[in-house]
């Protein structure tokens, strides 16, 4: 039934080959973006246990600390945060071979199932080495996930809405934090739910690599487009196949050779990303807020709203202003947001003034990150990297987020108690501003272009 259905609609598009122009009239019609938001939803699912799972320890922290007698022990606190990162930098940095090995669709399931056995670590866990085991589990799986999504977000989206899609998955990261946040999903009753349902659902979603398989690729262009649509993606396709070979690609080319360049610019955006000290807010938030006497509850909820709303934003603005619009008003919002961190930990303001401060600096920082630095980074470096090396190069880049990510998670709580939380918020200030820099520099706008469209342009702009 399966063939019969896909010679159909080879015979639909042979018979009306003479039509082009009419199909291409027809195209906006068709709406393939209906057909590809079911896909990207599921694999939005990775990006919502990414979210829960950063944020689940903000707010458990203190309780954690009493129950297994470390309270107090602010390094002991700190490994528990970045223990799960250094299983992200694990799992990130073999997502592009294992991406390229089993497929994305399998990747989502790999995923799953080191979460779903940090579910069960964590519920049963009676001292400080039982919960760092569970939380070197959840990385694993959140460093895998993050960047396949990206990968198939981008592979499976029409360039019209890519920008759009792409801002799905920070929502849904949105939606987990503030699910760990303040709805109030405990950690020891979710029992791998959510996980199961990636791994069941990832069973239903697109094949995005199908390279070399003219017929399945035909058949998977159908149900992803509609059969008016699949002779110019397999067009695009046939493109960006020839000398493409992911599995020949050595770790030395993309380290050393003609890829060298596009990797410094993902392994530094994604390095600035952290050292603006976004996620010291997430992990810390209920920490630094309760320090000026406010409600943990309400600072969680604050925060996950501004993410939210920022995220909103974004999504709807991606492919109206662009990316490199996004990124650097983003980054300048944050050094801003920084900038208000410091007159609150300065002597000019004091009592209500510093908590004000303190607080809006804070939620407006929040705010900055989701309208850009939060998801344009992954959707643009999946958008910039070639097709031969995108999952490979899209592993190591997201690499060196999370060596950043896993420092500072590590070292901001002993950082603010030996050098102040003056002198920490303007450093953080200042990496923001070399991020504005950056991406005027080196970041190529992509909006509205076809990922093979993107290429020739990066090319274009390496030869100059």
């Amino acid at each position: 039934m399966r063939g019969r259905q896909r010679v159909a609609s080879r015979d639909y598009i042979i018979g009306h080959g003479k039509e082009e122009n009419s199909a291409s009239v027809r195209l906006p019609n068709a709406k393939p973006w209906r057909r590809s938001l079911r896909h990207v939803v599921v694999a939005s699912l990775s990006s919502f246990l990414y979210g829960y799972h950063i944020g689940v320890v903000n707010e458990t922290l203190e309780s954690i600390s009493e129950d297994l007698d470390f309270s107090g022990n602010t390094m002991a606190e700190g490994l528990v945060v970045s223990t799960c990162l250094g299983g992200a930098f694990v799992g990130s940095l073999f997502s592009g071979w294992i991406a390229d090995g089993v497929g994305r669709k399998r990747s989502f399931q790999l995923c799953a199932l080191p979460i779903i056995i940090h579910n069960l670590c964590s519920a049963t866990a009676n001292s400080l080495w039982g919960m760092l085991l569970g939380r070197l589990f959840v990385g694993t799986g959140m460093g895998l996930g993050p960047p396949v999504a990206a990968l198939y977000v981008a592979e499976v989206s029409p360039p019209a809405v890519r920008g759009t899609f792409g801002a799905l998955t920070q929502i849904a990261t949105c939606l987990g934090l503030m699910g760990s946040f303040f709805i109030g999903i405990p950690a020891k009753e979710i029992v791998g739910w959510y996980e199961m349902i990636l791994y069941i659902t990832a069973q239903f979603t697109y094949k995005s690599k199908t390279r070399g398989k003219t017929i399945e690729a035909e058949a998977e262009f159908e149900k992803l487009l509609g059969g008016v649509n699949v002779k110019s993606a397999m067009a695009d396709l046939s493109k960006s196949d020839r000398g493409d070979e992911s599995s020949s690609v050595k770790l030395s080319e993309l380290l050393c050779g003609c890829h060298a360049r596009v990797m410094f610019i993902g392994s530094v955006l994604f390095a600035l990303q952290q050292l603006s000290g976004i996620n010291a807010v997430f992990y810390f938030s209920s920490t630094v807020f309760e320090s000026f006497g406010v409600p943990s509850d309400l600072a969680n909820m604050s925060v996950g709203v501004c993410n939210l709303l920022g995220s909103i934003v974004a999504m709807i603005l991606m492919d109206k202003l662009g990316r490199k619009v996004l990124l650097m008003g983003s980054f300048f919002g944050m050094a801003v947001a920084m900038g208000l961190q410091v007159l609150a930990a300065s002597s000019f303001a004091a009592g209500s003034g510093a908590m004000y401060l303190s607080v809006g600096g804070m939620l407006l920082f929040v705010l900055s990150f989701a309208l850009g630095a939060g998801p344009v980074p992954c959707l643009v470096m999946s958008e910039m990297l070639p097709g031969k090396i995108r999952a490979k190069a899209m592993a190591i880049c997201l690499a060196a987020h999370w060596v950043i990510n896993f420092f500072v998670g590590l070292l901001f709580l002993r950082l603010l108690e030996q050098i102040g939380a003056q002198l920490l918020y303007s450093i953080f200030g200042s990496f923001c501003l070399i991020a504005v820099a950056f991406v005027k520099k080196y970041i190529l706008e992509t909006k509205g272009k076809s990922l093979q469209e993107i290429e020739i342009a990066l090319l274009a702009q390496e030869a100059s």
